[in-house]
C-alpha cells in the first residue's frame, strides 16, 4: 500500500485515529502568559496562535516552513510556527511579534523597522523582527554578515532586505567589522 504524505490543517495526514491516543494540549506559555487550551496536539502552533488566541502577528505564508513568515520564538529560539506542532512547544515558552511590545511599548526592533522603512507590505516583518531579536539577544553585536545571514531563511517579495539588515545594525550594539 502506497503511503499518503498530505497532510491536513490539523498536522495530521488525515488518518482517524481512537479519540484515546490522540494526546491533547491543556496549556501553554505564550508572551509570558500561561494560557489554557483544549487542543490536539498535532494542531501546527502558527493555528493555535492565530484561531485560538486571537494572535494574529504571525502569518501563514507557505505552509511548509520556507518563507519565515511565521516564525516565533521558542524558549528563544526561531521556530516556523506553520511546521511546529502545539505539543512540541507545551512546557515551552512561545513569544510571538505581539510578546515584543509588552504594555504597547514597541520592541528598540520595531521601533528600527519603522524608522530605516524596513517593510512595505509587512508580510515577513513579524518573522524577520522575531528572527533579528533573537540573533541580538544571542549575539548583541553581530557583524553585516551575520546578520544577513540569519535573515536569509525568510522572504521578503519586496525586496527590503538591505532595509532589514540596517534596522537591525541600528539596534546592535557598536557592530564589529563586516566579515563578509
Amino acid at each position: 500500500m502506497k503511503s499518503d504524505a498530505r497532510s491536513t490543517a490539523d498536522g495530521s495526514n488525515g488518518a482517524i485515529e481512537p479519540a484515546a491516543t490522540i494526546r491533547r494540549v491543556a496549556e501553554i506559555n505564550v508572551n509570558g502568559a500561561d494560557v489554557a487550551v483544549e487542543i490536539d496536539s498535532r494542531k501546527p502552533l502558527l493555528w493555535v496562535l492565530r484561531d485560538d488566541l486571537g494572535l494574529t502577528g504571525s502569518h501563514y505564508g507557505c505552509g511548509e516552513g520556507q518563507c519565515g513568515a511565521c516564525t516565533v520564538l521558542v524558549d528563544g529560539t526561531p521556530r516556523r510556527s506553520c511546521i511546529t506542532s502545539v505539543g512540541d512547544v507545551a512546557g515551552r515558552v512561545v513569544t510571538t511579534i505581539e510578546g515584543l511590545a509588552p504594555n504597547g511599548r514597541l520592541h528598540p526592533l520595531q521601533q528600527a523597522f519603522l524608522r530605516e522603512d524596513a517593510l512595505q507590505c509587512g508580510y515577513c516583518t513579524s518573522g524577520m523582527i522575531m528572527s533579528g531579536a533573537a540573533l541580538l539577544r544571542r549575539n548583541p553585536s553581530p557583524s553585516r554578515g551575520e546578520i544577513v545571514r540569519r535573515m536569509e531563511g525568510i522572504v521578503c517579495r519586496c525586496g527590503v532586505y538591505n532595509r532589514i539588515v540596517a534596522a537591525i545594525q541600528s539596534v546592535a550594539e557598536t557592530p564589529p567589522e563586516d566579515d563578509q
